[in-house]
């Protein structure tokens, strides 16, 4: 579907952009798919933020038209640090583009669009992908839980642009379409005639008498590949639409905004916007304030994620990763730099995990003081498995640590953690204890090889470091695990060459770090105005220089604005990276384009295809919005080459920028963006640091459901190949171990593309929400090329409760008075039951700044709430086990005495004793 009109619009922060008549092009006058769900997203947003900080005792006043990165800041309060938009968008266009791609996917689905009177069918997707939100939430699978909110925003919006629910004189939304225990009523019949013929295709008033006085819900019926239809029935209208030619002629979608449909267009956008609106309203009470910020991405962008080999001679590793955890916790506490998430994944031989992820501080402490050194056996270890964990568990753009001193036995695991790297574009760190005995019992560097590869791809470091000064060492995570962080060089030469690297700083950076990894290297450092610092001066006029194994690590003193060079004069292998930290970032993503009714761009899961220009998308994110920015560059630079492929930048608005690249580098890339900040007119550099690079092949495949616990579930997935004829070698991991099988190879021919089917059974014990990271990779004859495709499934449980809780307001106590608000209390008393249903998991305030109390009864539960008269409205959340909400709301009036509710006076005097006798306040 696609909604424009000539209404201004926010610029869209989104996917899918496009040339014709589906999504509008980002940034345009008019209202589409994503412009309706950002709008909601981010006025439910500030919301919620206003209703944390009041209850927080603090005031936020976010500003209408403020930018992303005004409100993430707002959200976030008043600590110190810097603040980087970069995940907080990450976090919108993962539910942007799964909207996006409901129209790419799902074209012919009628239930996705309500096409063809599938209300029943519809409104099924939007029940499941409810309760697979809420479930994903409840076990933290936030990306999951996102991406499923962007398709089932795309199919609500859809009903009211594609029914007749307009027509048939309706002002709210339908309930019915997110309330599991309501039924769509009043279908029109499979044999009533619904819409009269229309011979210039642009009747304002189709529908028969009937169907209007009658009350008869339907839909338009979309001809995509068959002009065929049910007789007499209404079409859904436009050009790819080849029904909308048969009798009866012309459609009802109010997709766009035309002469003769102008209101009903407008209508449907307005319910559209307010029916997305309370979906998110739902799932804010099912999930409370808090975690619903979470989901939205309002979060500190630090992560602090470990990987760690707990066989017997890792001790003091152990030791060091605990002292730094808690040195972390500790000094970052209250600041920007606090992580907001901490991973731990241990791993031995054989086994490996569980993988711990914890928003608290205190839980990371207690779980990683239970490590011990012990077992190991041979010398190889399961680290790989470990990485696979930590990859698919922590967030997008993750640092992450690993500790080992053995080689990789999972060696099987390389192209799976690589392309697990590109998907989540995280950055992996190997900290190796380079003298120990199993160390030296190795005979080449060959067996550790993979962790150098690993952390080139990923954009991290491979440090060999004795044990005795591991210490030392982990002053690199102590820089990364920070908010803000930014790349603005990254290099790698192997053999290496005496060769100059320059890179901009900008006003904006600070704690820039330098890392040059490699054994005996030399090289010289140049500021801006021509002061330098060579190696061997370990503390010089432009910065300190510690050497720990075979990394140098060098703090600038100062940072000067302006072109820095490094100077190399060695042949031997190195690396090099400059980092900092800064609110100038941007995020990017290759697309490709996709036709149909819709058209437009879509994400590329996996390597962009050879032999064709890349595309890209980016958005720019800065402190004060994209608006004091702008690019003047963007390439792709070979990381171990000197190949710099510059771009075509298209400005698409909101930050958004579609480039194009029409020499691709042969090798491995990354990308370089180069700017000027205007707030300081000063020119800045920023680069990605996952390595990528173009592939002959291309792995697809769609997931159009949950998987049910106990029940074998099929996925099928189509490899394609311009490259050689042969046998394909197929591989899929999914990081949960279910069981599954899949075609060992594909017989594929160049030019043409073969199918495969995967199939999991996940355990009937699997907790519902839990989600399953399923990789597929396809490798051509010979090993030389491969591509893959990792997606996201969720496995949940049938749920058989569809009642919210009941939620009623029995008695309220207390008198307050607008002159002096601070001195008098009042008092709120609930009862709250749940019969027949799963129980209560949760009474949460929703909206208030008072306390709540609650107590246990035979059928269900008692609350009370207390507050000052200066926060006189309140809004209660009760959720079931399974995510039903049932709520109270009450307001109370100044200058008013106590006002009893649902019971006589008696018997809300004997409750208010019971409670207070009952509760601690």
């Amino acid at each position: 579907m696609i909604m424009k009109s000539s209404v201004p619009a926010v610029a869209l922060i989104a996917l899918v952009v496009s040339r014709v008549q589906a999504f509008l092009p980002v940034g345009s006058k008019g209202n589409t798919h994503g412009t309706i769900t950002e709008h909601a997203v981010m006025a439910k947003i500030q919301e919620v933020c206003e209703a944390v900080a009041k209850s927080e005792g603090r005031e936020i006043r976010i500003q209408s038209g403020s930018s992303p990165e005004e409100v993430l800041r707002a959200c976030l309060g008043t600590a110190t640090g810097e603040v980087s938009g970069a995940k907080f968008h990450t976090a919108l266009n993962q539910i942007y583009m799964q909207n996006g791609f409901v129209d790419r996917d799902f074209m012919g689905s009628a239930p996705h669009h309500f096409n063809n009177e599938a209300f029943i069918e519809g409104r099924n997707l939007i029940i499941q992908g409810i309760a697979a939100i809420k479930a994903n939430v409840r076990t933290d699978n936030l990306q999951s839980a996102r991406e499923t909110l962007g398709r089932v925003c795309h199919t609500l919006q859809d009903f009211y642009s594609h029914s007749n629910w307009v027509e048939l004189g309706n002002n709210s939304p339908y309930a019915n379409l997110i309330r599991p225990d309501l039924n769509i009523e009043n279908i029109a019949g499979v044999a009533m005639p619904t819409c009269s013929d229309c011979i210039s295709g642009t009747c304002p008033k189709q529908l028969l008498p009937d169907i209007l006085n009658g009350k008869f819900l339907t839909s338009g019926y979309m001809g995509l590949f068959s002009p065929n239809k049910p007789k007499g029935k209404c079409s859904h209208g436009g050009e790819t639409d080849l029904g909308s030619k048969q009798n009866p002629r012309g459609g009802i979608s109010k997709d766009e905004r035309l002469s003769y449909n102008a209101d009903l267009h407008n209508n449907a956008v307005n319910l559209a916007s307010e029916a997305t609106l309370e979906l998110l309203e739902d799932i804010r009470g099912a999930i409370g304030n808090k975690d619903y910020l979470r989901l939205m991405g309002i979060a500190r962008s630090a992560v602090l994620a470990f990987v760690i080999d707990t066989t017997g001679s890792m001790s003091e590793e152990i030791a060091e990763a605990k002292r730094l955890s808690y040195n972390i916790i500790d000094r970052k506490k209250g600041t920007q730099d606090e992580p907001s998430e901490y991973i731990l994944v241990p791993f031995n031989d054989p086994d490996f995990g569980p993988l711990i992820r914890t928003t608290d501080p205190d839980v990371m402490k207690s779980e990683i003081s239970k490590l011990k050194a012990d077992g190991g056996g041979d010398i190889p270890e399961m680290c790989l498995s470990g990485l696979q964990l930590a990859l698919t568990g922590a967030p997008s753009s993750s640092e992450i640590y690993g500790f080992t001193d053995a080689p990789p036995k999972d060696t099987y695991l390389e192209n799976i953690i690589t392309a697990l790297i590109r998907s989540t574009k995280s950055s992996v760190t190997f900290l190796m204890g380079s003298f120990s005995r199993r160390r030296r019992a190795l005979k080449a560097r060959s067996d550790f090889q993979v962790y150098y590869d690993i952390a080139l791809a990923s954009g991290g470091q491979a440090i060999e470091v004795s044990k005795s000064s591991i210490s030392q060492a982990t002053d690199i995570i102590v820089d990364t695990s920070t908010s803000a962080l930014v790349t603005i060089l990254q290099r790698s030469r192997d053999p290496g060459r005496v060769e100059s690297f320059s890179f901009l700083l900008d006003e904006s950076v600070s704690n820039t770090t330098i890392y040059i990894t490699g054994s005996s290297l030399t090289f010289n450092l140049r500021s801006p105005t021509g002061v330098s610092q060579s190696n061997t001066v370990a503390n010089g006029p432009l910065g300190t220089i510690q050497t720990v194994g075979n990394l140098q690590r060098i703090q600038l003193n100062k940072i000067e604005m302006g072109l820095w060079h490094i100077d190399m004069t060695t042949t031997r292998p190195y690396t090099i990276k400059v980092i900092g930290q800064s609110a100038i970032t941007f995020i990017y993503d290759f697309v490709e384009e996709f036709k149909g009714p819709h058209p437009g761009y879509a994400v590329i899961d996996g390597r962009p295809s050879a032999g064709s220009p890349v595309k890209l998308l980016l958005t720019l994110s800065g402190e004060k919005g994209p608006e004091a920015l702008e690019v003047h560059e963007v390439a792709l630079v070979e990381v171990s080459g000197v190949k710099v492929s510059n771009g075509t930048i298209e400005k698409m608005g909101g930050g958004d920028f579609l480039v194009t690249v029409k020499e691709v580098p042969e090798g491995e890339f990354v990308i370089l963006l180069k700017g000027k900040d205007k707030t300081f007119s000063s020119l800045f550099q920023r680069q990605t640091t996952t390595l990528m690079s173009q592939s002959k092949i291309t792995v697809k495949a769609i997931a159009d459901s949950s998987m049910l616990p106990g029940e074998e579930f099929k996925l099928n997935f189509t490899v394609r190949t311009n490259g050689s004829s042969g046998a394909y070698t197929i591989r899929a991991r999914n990081d949960k171990n279910i069981p599954m099988t899949h075609p060992s190879t594909l017989s594929l021919v160049s030019g043409g593309s073969a199918q495969g089917t995967v199939s999991l059974t996940p355990p009937a014990d699997t907790v519902s929400g839990t989600d399953v990271t399923l990789t597929i990779e396809a490798e051509g004859p010979g090993g030389s090329d491969s591509n893959y495709a990792v997606l996201r499934l969720s496995v949940l449980s049938k749920v058989t409760d569809l009642t919210p809780p009941k939620c009623e307001i029995v008695d309220v106590q207390g008198t307050c008075y607008s002159s002096s608000c601070s001195s008098s209390n009042w008092e709120l008393s609930v009862n709250i039951t749940d019969r027949n249903g799963t129980g209560i998991e949760s009474i949460s305030i929703q909206q208030g700044s008072g306390n709540l109390t609650q107590k246990e009864v035979e059928d269900g539960v008692m609350g009370l709430y207390e507050a000052s008269c200066c926060s006189t409205s309140v809004t209660l959340s009760a959720v079931d086990k399974v995510g039903n909400v049932g709520r109270c709301s009450y307001t109370m009036k100044s200058s008013a005495g106590s006002r009893l509710m649902s019971l006589p006076l008696w018997a809300s005097l004997l409750l208010y004793g019971f409670l207070r006798e009952s509760f601690t306040l």
